[in-house]
């Protein structure tokens, strides 16, 4: 077999490789379109009612939460992704759908639609 230092080196490696995957918190997942949808449901009545009038502040907030918690690319791109399955769902109301993030102060990088290629969104 090796010699005692060997092995005490060859132990300290496997441990300190366990330490590494034991202590690496796991990869969090996108945001999943339900929680988008959840954010987003305070704005319906606005939306189906076609826009008119001063966007409901529980639609503002839940479009502010929603913005500040897409904090990574592959986030933006899921959330992207579900308004772009939104805007199909919502055709008639495409042109209020689109406005509301800037009725409410956010800037999205892209227009909602439902031809929006959300793979270049970053």
């Amino acid at each position: 077999m090796g010699s005692p230092s060997m092995l005490l080196k060859l132990a300290f490696a496997v441990v300190m490789a366990l330490a590494v995957v034991v202590v690496t918190p796991p990869a969090e997942a996108a945001i999943a379109c339900n929680k988008v949808v959840t954010s987003l449901r305070p704005c319906l009545g606005y939306i189906t009612g076609g826009g008119s009038g001063k966007v409901p502040a529980p639609c503002c907030s839940g479009i502010k939460s929603l913005n500040s918690a897409a904090k990574t690319t592959p986030d933006r791109q899921a959330v992207c992704n579900c308004l772009k399955t939104l805007a199909t769902n919502f055709g008639a109301y495409i042109g209020t759908v689109a406005g509301v993030p800037g009725k409410c102060g956010v800037n999205i990088p892209y227009k909602i639609s439902t031809s929006i290629d959300c793979s270049k969104v970053k």
